[in-house]
């Protein structure tokens, strides 16, 4: 392979690079009062969390498995360690991180990514509309008791990326926006809330350290359940969000990288003194489906002009009107929401259960501000809907010979333990003559639940003197058979 083709895009395309470089610097901007925020729900100095999102973009940039996608301090990560700052103090939650980022490291080993197959479509599409809601109300409390003057700058911003790009799209419309809307406000002398009234932005860039704890089983046990819960939650949160990306960009990613570089990246910024973080999915959408950002360069940046525009540029930041970067976020809700899904046309086509599982999601994500939570709840429910909608297909039917001697029953469909439980109710075991075939050609066997249900059967005729015999069993379900009959305890 030549030497050419080794090299990213962002090295041989002044376009791409562009592309990157603007990405990685709106992203940037929208990134300070997100993670300032954050700061404030986990109860740590601002400049904690500021640190997280620096070291989380930097790192998960070389090591992540999913390109362009944005990693920093998030909501959901700050919920799950708020209580243990609380009550041990900012060393405990340094030391939590870190040892996420492990308990991160080895899911990845062990193929934990693999499990996001089993994600229905119904709560991926869930889980993203649930995402918009949730960015949409973050920035509602923005609009609270603000001077008259926010509105008419909001309403500005969102004209300014809705029409930019039908004249332009040479730079990105949110950064254009936040430039202008800025300018106005400073020129023009308007006071109305601004980034540095979130909090005071870093002088300087972290320093490596240990968590300032005492090595003990005592703090390890204390630490484990919130690391443990942190891990669940930022890869949940992460590998959505890769999926997300590779639907919008129709690219592949690394779940299994991805999996153990977030694992990484919360090593580091545990060791840099952040309060940890996952993947982000509304800065990855200003960075993906906004900016346009296809590589690594745009989240490495991202990172780095976070520290850039806190430690150089700080007094300029601090006067970035919040009307403009809530007018971003309005968008990136509008851009993320899968409008198609709510649409009148495709709610008539969808089935019941499909639409059940969708709002299920949505309302659990809502009520708890846990995207975890909404997942693990609407992928059960759609687990217990495909179970009994896969249950009702089995059948049997008995056809007796004409001779009388011999009753065949006919099973068909899928035999696992939602639908195999009713078997036993089937058969005429007082009234069937005494040689009993029972025809599996048509069903499958699933699992040991169905395996004890035939034994039961066998075990009834048995009783009453009368012989089964059980054909047309295909490989894997001979198999299984073969292992598990008379092995279960049926008697």
């Amino acid at each position: 392979m030549s030497v050419a083709r080794l090299r990213p895009d962002w090295l041989t395309d002044p376009q791409v690079w562009r592309t990157e470089v603007l990405a990685g610097l709106v992203v940037a901007l929208a990134l300070i009062p997100e993670a300032i925020s954050f700061s404030i729900i986990a109860g740590v100095d601002p400049a904690i969390g500021l640190f997280a999102s620096f070291t989380m973009a930097v790192t998960i940039a070389i090591v992540g498995g999913r390109r362009a996608m944005i990693s920093a301090a998030t909501g959901a990560v700050a919920l799950v360690i708020a209580p243990l700052n609380r009550e041990h103090g900012l060393g405990h939650l340094i030391a939590a991180v870190i040892l996420a980022g492990v308990i991160q490291v080895v899911m990845g080993v062990l193929g934990v990514a693999k499990l996001m197959r089993f994600i229905p479509r119904s709560v991926m599409v869930g889980f993203v509309n649930a995402l918009a809601v949730l960015i949409f109300m973050t920035q509602v409390s923005e609009l609270r008791n603000v001077p008259w003057v926010v509105y008419p700058l909001l309403v500005a911003g969102l004209l300014l990326m809705v029409f930019l790009p039908r004249v332009t799209s040479v730079v990105p419309a949110p950064l254009v926006s936040i430039v202008v809307l800025t300018a106005v406000t400073v020129a023009a002398g308007i006071a109305v809330p601004t980034v540095g009234d979130k909090g005071e932005l870093p002088s300087s860039l972290p320093t490596p350290g240990l968590p300032d704890v005492p090595f003990t089983p005592d703090t390890l046990m204390t630490i484990a359940p919130y690391a443990f819960a942190m891990a669940l939650v930022g890869l949940m949160e992460s590998l959505m969000t890769a999926r997300l990306v590779d639907d919008i960009t129709d690219t592949r990613s690394d779940k299994t990288r991805e999996s153990i570089g977030q694992g990484i990246a919360n090593i580091v910024t545990g060791f840099f003194g952040g309060m940890g973080g996952c993947a982000m999915i509304g800065q990855t959408m200003i960075n993906v489906k906004v900016s346009g950002a296809r590589t690594r360069l745009s989240t490495f940046l991202a990172g780095a002009f976070l520290m850039v525009l806190c430690i150089v540029f700080g007094p300029v930041v601090s006067d970035i009107p919040m009307a403009a970067l809530v007018a971003v976020m309005v968008m990136v809700c509008f851009a993320t929401f899968d409008w198609h899904s709510v649409a009148p046309a495709t709610l008539r086509r969808m089935p019941v259960g499909e639409i059940a599982v969708m709002v299920i999601t949505v309302v659990c994500v809502v009520v708890t501000h846990n995207l975890a939570v909404g997942v693990v709840v609407g992928s059960v429910t759609a687990m217990m809907i495909f179970a009994r909608r896969v249950a009702r297909h089995a059948a049997v039917t008995a056809v007796t010979d004409p001779d009388g001697r011999t009753v065949v029953y006919r099973v068909t469909g899928a035999l696992f333990f939602a639908s195999a439980n009713e078997l036993t109710g089937r058969f005429a075991y007082a009234t069937d003559p005494d040689r009993v075939v029972i025809d599996l050609s048509a069903a499958h066997v699933w699992d040991a639940s169905s395996v004890a249900v035939l034994d039961v059967i066998e075990t009834k005729y048995a009783q009453r003197g009368k012989t089964v015999e059980i054909r047309g069993l295909n490989d894997p379900s001979a198999a299984l058979h073969d292992r598990l009959s008379g092995e279960l305890g049926v008697g």
